[in-house]
């Protein structure tokens, strides 16, 4: 079997292992950037009615500031991130299964100010009518050069797992850099747009049915083969 290579930032590279793991298949993490927190200007607490969290990394990296909003709903995009909501203190009203759109698509019909704590490359979303929302930029994503470990992995056929598109972007610019075949690497996205980041000319580029981490590994599973 090719190797299977994770290049997001921990902690996330370590989930995808373990769910490699319990399907039966071995990924070795490479994490290939860095989240680092951005300092920013809380709006008053009082002007909030919810939150919205697109990634656990906006629980983890937005800082004490956050504490401002406890005791606020948090509407959040799948389990992983209602995990580290409901560590840090929160309410989850709600749990997406396709995205910030999708769970924004299925609000309830009120009217709410909602404060979204974002990466610094963000995807806007489309609001339905009576929401309105905040965005505060509290996290990116810092680009990691390649370890000779991977570099020496994916001059063989390999198989990497891409989970934004900005990681996407920078993995295909350092195969660039070090002119790695694109040929003999095959890549499986998280979604679509994430594997359009990519460019061409990779061995095979496929991406999950829906946004999910199993679905992604499930697609590994069957592109390794």
């Amino acid at each position: 079997m090719m190797p299977i290579i994770a290049i997001r930032p921990q902690p996330g590279a370590a989930v995808t292992v373990q769910q490699g793991a319990a399907v039966g298949l071995a990924i070795d993490a490479f994490p290939l950037s860095e989240i680092l927190p951005i300092a920013w200007d809380a709006p008053p607490p009082q002007t909030i009615d919810a939150l919205l969290l697109g990634s656990a990394n906006a629980v983890r990296h937005a800082g004490s500031q956050l504490q401002l909003y406890l005791g606020k709903p948090a509407f959040v995009v799948g389990p992983a991130t209602a995990v580290a909501a409901r560590a840090a203190g929160f309410a989850v009203a709600m749990i997406g299964q396709g995205g910030l759109k999708d769970l924004l698509a299925q609000m309830p019909n009120h009217k709410l100010t909602m404060l979204r704590i974002a990466a610094r490359r963000h995807v806007a979303v489309p609001l339905p009518d009576g929401i309105t929302v905040e965005t505060r930029v509290a996290y990116h994503a810092a680009a990691l050069p390649m370890p000779q470990p991977l570099v020496d992995m994916l001059r063989k056929d390999a198989l990497v797992l891409l989970h934004s598109a900005g990681s996407a972007e920078h993995f295909a610019a350092e195969c660039d850099r070090l002119a790695i075949d694109r040929a003999k690497v095959r890549l499986a996205a998280l979604g679509p747009r994430i594997a359009e980041a990519a460019g061409p000319g990779w061995a095979a580029t496929r991406a999950a049915l829906s946004p999910r981490e199993t679905e992604l590994v499930a697609l590994a599973k069957e592109m390794c083969h």
